[in-house]
């Protein structure tokens, strides 16, 4: 049973990062506003989009689960706090309105994150050492 809902947070992550990349990638003009509001466009949304697609494959990974939940943790992380202090918990422009969707997407994948790095605590003093 743990197992499955180890699948289940894992999956959860995944589809939220991924789906989002549709949208950074094709410039479309909400993920535009997003960043330019941040002052980061068109780098900033096509970086955060190439670290989200990587955190997504890692997680998939058994083995590299928790690299990928601890990118996935940072990169949420950077938009909660994006949307908390600069952009505002709902997203509104030119007649837009998420209504706080991006906002939650965000924290159900933060929490996921935290979960799955949780559950791989064990392997956080390997990902510590250097191999020269």
């Amino acid at each position: 049973m743990k197992n499955i809902v180890t699948w289940v947070i894992k999956l959860t992550a995944v589809v939220i990062l991924v789906q989002t990349l549709f949208f950074k990638f094709t410039g479309a003009s909400e993920s535009v506003y997003i960043f330019s509001t941040l002052g980061i466009e068109p780098y900033g949304r096509i970086g955060s989009g190439v670290g989200e697609l990587i955190a997504s494959v890692l997680i998939l990974i058994p083995r590299t689960t928790l690299l990928g939940a601890l990118m996935g943790l940072g990169t949420m992380a950077g938009a909660i706090f994006s949307h908390l202090f600069v952009l505002g918990v709902v997203i509104q422009y030119e007649g837009f309105n998420d209504g706080g969707l991006l906002f939650s997407m965000a924290v159900i994948t933060f929490t996921c994150c935290a979960i799955l790095v949780y559950q791989n605590k064990s392997g956080i003093p390997n990902l510590l050492r250097l191999k020269l």
